[in-house]
């Protein structure tokens, strides 16, 4: 009756059972809101809203989403709505993209038909460094 038998089921740990503790990335989405500052050592994918500052590895941003606060991420692609400064090795401006606010990178490309209001600097400025990259509409002349 009490028996500790090898068939019986042992109980799952949520991390277990989401993969949670491993999980490479992180994901807010459409129907998130979230009301302050975000720290990710991991990827993060944003398809919500934040409001608030955002410091990650890597951070993707849905066209749909919003962003009201600084970025910080070694490499980002944003295609939605950022409202403050960004600060990114490298970043990736998609044609969706609007963005109000400061830009400091040390590479950078931009699609055509993004919108940018705000200063870029590079990341190394005192030596002249950084890469800026536009990417041309096809068959323009």
């Amino acid at each position: 009756m009490f028996s500790k038998s090898s068939s019986s089921p042992r109980p799952a740990s949520p991390t277990s059972a989401t993969g949670a503790r491993h999980t490479p990335f992180s994901l807010i989405g459409t129907d998130v809101t979230i009301t302050g500052n975000i720290a990710a050592s991991v990827d993060l994918h944003v398809d919500g809203v934040v409001d608030g500052d955002i410091s990650c590895a890597s951070l993707v941003q849905g066209a749909d989403s919003r962003i009201s606060g600084h970025v910080t991420a070694r490499s980002a692609r944003l295609a939605g709505l950022v409202d403050g400064s960004i600060s990114a090795d490298e970043l990736v401006v998609e044609s969706t993209a609007r963005i109000t606010g400061d830009v400091r990178y040390e590479r950078i490309t931009i699609e055509p038909g993004s919108r940018i209001e705000g200063h870029f600097t590079p990341k190394d400025a005192a030596a002249g460094g950084g890469e800026l990259k536009l990417i041309a509409n096809e068959g323009a002349a």
